[in-house]
């Protein structure tokens, strides 16, 4: 029976055509394929983007924590588990081409009337009923085929959320590193200030003291210095605040963060251009761009699987059986039967599944503007952080030409302050200037590190981690 069947369904199967749109990808404009209009010497358009990008600032503690955010971050964990949901639907929904078997038992003790009694059979027994029934749906339109592709469009879009997480991931652990390292220069620089202004306002005070200059000399150099010491206390809440979302994106306490994670005090910086490739490669190697994708795959694939019920429904099936009294006679020559045939079932009134169809028809056309704008999204986010980029450095430029010239100058107007030939005014506004780019250097410093990241995370990722 069994071989009947199949052979049946095989036969069917051969003549099955899947109703509904096939999926074609979406093409890619010209425009957006092309090379950045945001390039700039600071990157490199000719390379491809770097698969594991962080490596390029050559640390080796920050590809531990990297390491361990991958392996622990709370977040990948939820998109991994839904990965593995995503999975175990496609496989219930390929599990509908095998055939369906349902088995069942009945036992019941019972006593027949005297007048139902058959010669040779006791008025009190068992009843035993057991039976196999098999069905198998021929997928003649593609109902099952059609889910089968929305179900796989759904684990490959699960699986690029995945991917996305994970560089998420990558980019907020190297920024927390980066943020946390920047802070402790800023903090180094801010505390550098100070020292210099202690020494400026004991220059002052030995001057007042022998009557070269005033008291209200002393108490302007007194309150500049003052003002850069209040700086160091929220730099230094900057740093831990850092460091404590280093500790849980790495999947730890604040108190288990190692203490190698605190040791870098220097900002982040690279040696060599960003390798950031074409629109195209970016559109190819972005997950959220494949996630959409994949959805739009998958909502095409459910048009079909609504257009299918439309048409018939063809099930080979067949079911084997027996009654008895009692275990004796259960598989008696007798009481076995077998029945064998095709089901056909149609819904004559097609409203619904062409509602159902319209409905699909209108998921995929969001689907579509979703990819759309997902794409326009990555272009403009890597333009954005690009332009900022590549603007950064310029100004870290002009701040560095200023912080140079106002260190001479505060060198200058502090020589001459020593031998009387400006008074402490000028020297206290050379001060501050030198005060000023310094700090507002330190700072901009930072901010290119953080630029720098934003392109990475901008960029995308094409790796995958194992298991993923």
């Amino acid at each position: 029976m069994f071989r009947l069947i199949l052979a049946s369904a095989s036969a069917l199967t051969l003549a099955a055509c899947a109703v509904g749109p096939n999926y074609v990808r979406p093409a890619t404009a010209p425009a957006a394929a092309g090379p950045f209009v945001s390039a700039s010497p600071a990157v490199d358009a000719t390379a491809s983007a770097d698969e594991r990008w962080w490596q390029l600032y050559r640390d080796p503690v920050l590809d531990g924590l990297i390491a361990d955010a991958l392996a622990a971050n709370t977040d990948i964990r939820v998109a991994v588990a839904r990965l593995a949901r995503a999975r175990a639907s496609l496989r219930e929904v390929r599990g509908d081409r095998l055939p369906q078997a349902t088995a069942g038992a009945s036992a019941t003790y019972g006593r027949l009337p005297a007048i139902q009694r058959p010669p040779g059979v006791e008025r009190e027994d068992w009843t035993i009923d057991t039976g196999l029934d098999v069905a198998y749906e021929v997928d003649l339109f593609g109902r099952i085929s059609r889910g089968v592709e929305a179900a796989r469009g759904d684990v490959l879009a699960a699986d690029a959320d995945a991917a996305a997480v994970r560089v998420a991931m990558v980019a907020d652990t190297t920024r927390a590193y980066a943020d946390a390292a920047s802070a402790a220069e800023r903090l180094a620089v801010a505390n550098r200030i100070v020292a210099l202004l202690d020494r400026a306002l004991k220059v002052t005070e030995r001057r007042a003291q022998v009557g070269l200059t005033t008291g209200l000399d002393t108490a302007r150099i007194a309150a500049l210095r003052n003002q850069r010491q209040a700086d160091v206390p929220a730099i230094a809440a900057e740093r831990q605040a850092a460091l404590f979302r280093l500790a849980t994106l790495t999947g730890r306490t604040p108190a288990a963060l190692p203490a190698v994670a605190t040791a870098r005090v220097e900002t982040l910086r690279l040696d060599r251009p960003i390798p950031v490739g074409d629109g195209a490669a970016l559109l190819a190697r972005r997950p959220d761009v494949r996630a959409a994708e994949r959805r739009l795959g998958a909502a095409t694939a459910r048009i079909g699987v609504a257009t299918a019920d439309l048409y018939p429904r063809i099930s080979l099936g067949g079911s084997v059986g027996s009654t008895g009294n009692g275990i004796g006679n259960l598989f008696g020559a007798g009481p076995l039967g077998w029945l064998l045939g095709p089901l056909i079932s149609w819904n004559v009134n097609p409203a619904k599944a062409r509602a159902r169809i319209a409905g699909a028809e209108a998921n995929t056309q969001v689907a579509l503007a979703t990819f759309d704008g997902t794409v326009l999204t990555a272009l403009e986010e890597t333009e954005t952080a690009l332009s900022t980029y590549a603007r950064a450095l310029d100004r870290r430029t002009a701040l560095k030409a200023a912080r140079d010239q106002a260190a001479v100058a505060a060198r200058i107007t502090r020589a001459q302050q020593r031998e009387g030939q400006i008074d402490s005014l000028v020297q206290l506004d050379a001060e501050r200037t030198f005060a000023d780019t310094e700090a507002t250097l330190a700072l901009a410093d930072a901010q290119i590190s953080r630029a720098q990241i934003d392109v990475f995370r901008a960029l995308g990722g094409q790796w995958q981690a194992s298991g993923s």
